[in-house]
């Protein structure tokens, strides 16, 4: 085990439980292994948040939605709101949490610290050009502005992160 495996991930608001948090880095890394790249806690134009975006190579957008408790999830009602955003969403949780609870129209990973396993892809639901274009600047912009805020700590520029 090297050193960083315990340690949170670079972009974190504490809001996030530990068990949140190690299904959320087991998620990203499936998505990468499968060809997509992660980016966590990202504003949509809705002004909701997505525990999980991922831009795959063909430009798919797909939205993980992190339950770390069944309670977690019963107390959630935003989350068919992110199907607008989306080719694809899942939800994700550790194996503790039962999977039928999940609809069978959403995808399912479970997760981990070190991986995670995708149940069920969950039904493809394309993005209209413009809401993919605007959606994906949307991704790649807060990405970029996270970079530099590591890159340059000590300026903000008046920009959000």
């Amino acid at each position: 085990m090297s050193e960083r495996d315990d340690q949170p991930p670079l972009v974190s608001d504490g809001r996030q439980s530990p068990a949140a948090l190690a299904v959320q880095r087991g998620t990203c890394r499936l998505l990468v292994a499968h060809g997509l790249w992660a980016l966590t806690e990202v504003t949509l134009a809705s002004g909701r948040r997505a525990d999980i975006a991922a831009l795959g190579p063909k430009g798919e957008i797909w939205i993980v939605e992190i339950k770390s408790s069944v309670e977690d999830f019963r107390a959630d009602k935003k989350w068919p709101g992110y199907l607008e955003y989306c080719d694809r969403f899942f939800f994700a949780c550790p194996r503790e949490v039962p999977v039928e609870i999940f609809p069978q129209s959403a995808g399912l990973i479970i997760a981990d610290s070190y991986g995670g396993e995708m149940v069920r892809k969950g039904e493809a639901a394309l993005l209209a050009p413009a809401r993919r274009k605007a959606t994906t600047l949307r991704i790649a912009r807060t990405a970029v502005q996270r970079l530099h805020a590591l890159m340059d700590p000590d300026f903000s520029g008046g920009v959000r992160y």
